[in-house]
């Protein structure tokens, strides 16, 4: 029987641990073969786990069918058989922090169906069946539960330390020392790990403002070891603009780091409206963060504006610089007339989407000051950094100590 759980579904709820033997059996194939789909390690990505033989056992001990070893899972948690009329069931085995199926704590057993979520403590599962027929249908239902299963984990991204940026260096051109880092969004959550799956179940909860907050305060706690001097760039989210809990959330991340120098990006669609960017750069005036205006040049972009309100930066995006070498000749002078009309006004202009040496000297040679892509660096955990303290604090900021096998691109 099923009991709904009054708080949250991921509450742990103190029970006596009941030592209960896996069992074996043969294994049952039906006309298709059941399988759960989750994350043990938030390190690693999601799996498709077998429903392999009946009793198939779920718990911390190693002999489980299904090993999950966690702290919060009891040795033997649960266990999933089949019925004598052929169901599929859920047994919980009296674990210390429970077991929830589509939200609802189990007291005993229950049957359970494809696209249910399973929650063994706090980690969550999906059933899923592997069939001949219909698989359109079938991929389109897990597509739509995977969302909901994201959906459950949100919590978990905003207040429980899920979220794990990633950095990626600026470079003075001339030189190609580093005088900072982009901060960009990510996470080891099933259904979760890039900024558009999590931005997706963030709009389902109209909570996008929220999630960029949260990136932005998490990015600079960590971005803090990088030193002082090191000038971390953090995003926005256009929703964020117009709310007066924006402002409040810029004073949280100067607070958290009081001599952090930072930059705040916003779409350079934004400085179309002067009374918000008027305020804006009062506020950061007195916080003494900068600005920059990014992926400039394609969108609704105008000089005009660049006059009234002067960002300290301005990211040219990476359609205009991304491989200009191989650019017509009329396209890369409009680029670098571009370039040095913001440059004579007094804004340090950065190129992104830098991949290779050749599109680096002609963007040196187009009177670019900064830059930002690969060619410099892949987005990383910090962990991939050190700072060398007995050096300049500009030129400190050494190359990745590795390079990822499947590298994720900026956004």
């Amino acid at each position: 029987m099923i009991h709904r759980n009054t708080d949250s579904q991921m509450n742990l709820i103190n029970m006596n641990e009941q030592p209960i033997a896996p069992k074996t059996c043969p294994t049952v194939i039906n006309s298709g073969q059941w399988f759960l789909t989750g994350q043990i390690d938030e390190t690693q990505p999601n799996r498709q786990y077998p429903i392999h033989s009946f009793p198939f056992s779920i718990g911390r001990r190693s002999d489980s069918c299904l090993h999950l070893p966690v702290g919060c899972i009891s040795k033997n948690h649960a266990e999933i058989f089949a019925s004598n009329d052929g169901k599929l069931m859920l047994r919980e085995l009296g674990s210390t922090n429970g077991t929830f199926v589509n939200g609802e704590q189990l007291n005993g057993e229950i049957e359970i169906q494809v696209n249910d979520l399973i929650h063994f403590a706090a980690l969550v599962f999906r059933v899923g069946l592997k069939q001949e027929m219909n698989i359109q249908h079938h991929t389109i239902q897990e597509d739509v539960c995977d969302q909901a299963l994201a959906m459950i984990q949100f919590e978990r991204l905003i207040s429980d330390g899920g979220l794990y940026p990633h950095f990626q260096p600026l470079v003075k051109l001339e030189d190609q020392s580093r005088i900072g880092y982009e901060v960009l969004g990510r996470s080891r959550l099933f259904g979760l790990q890039s900024p558009h799956e999590m931005f997706h179940a963030a709009s389902q909860l109209n909570l996008e403002a929220q999630l960029s907050e949260a990136f932005r305060l998490r990015g600079i706690e960590i971005g803090t070891a990088f030193g002082s001097d090191a000038n971390l760039f953090v995003n926005t989210h256009p929703k964020e603009l117009d709310r007066v809990e924006f402002y409040d959330s810029l004073r949280e991340i100067r607070v958290a780091a009081p001599e952090q120098k930072i930059t705040l990006e916003i779409h350079e669609g934004a400085s179309t409206n002067m009374t918000m960017m008027r305020e804006l750069c009062a506020v950061l005036e007195d916080l003494n963060i900068m600005l920059a205006f990014d992926d400039f040049g394609v969108g609704r972009a105008r000089l005009v504006e660049l006059g009234e309100v002067r960002p300290d930066f301005l990211k040219f995006d990476m359609k205009l610089t991304k491989n200009i070498e191989h650019a017509p000749a009329k396209r890369q002078e409009l680029v670098a007339l571009f370039a040095n009309l913001v440059n004579n006004l007094g804004i340090q202009t950065l190129a992104e989407g830098v991949e290779t040496r050749e599109c680096h000297e002609i963007l040196v040679q187009m009177g670019f000051q900064l830059g930002q892509g690969f060619y410099y660096g892949r987005p990383s955990p910090i962990s991939k950094y050190t700072v060398d303290e007995s050096s300049n604090p500009r030129e400190t900021l050494r190359e990745p100590l590795g390079t990822d096998a499947n590298p994720t691109p900026p956004v």
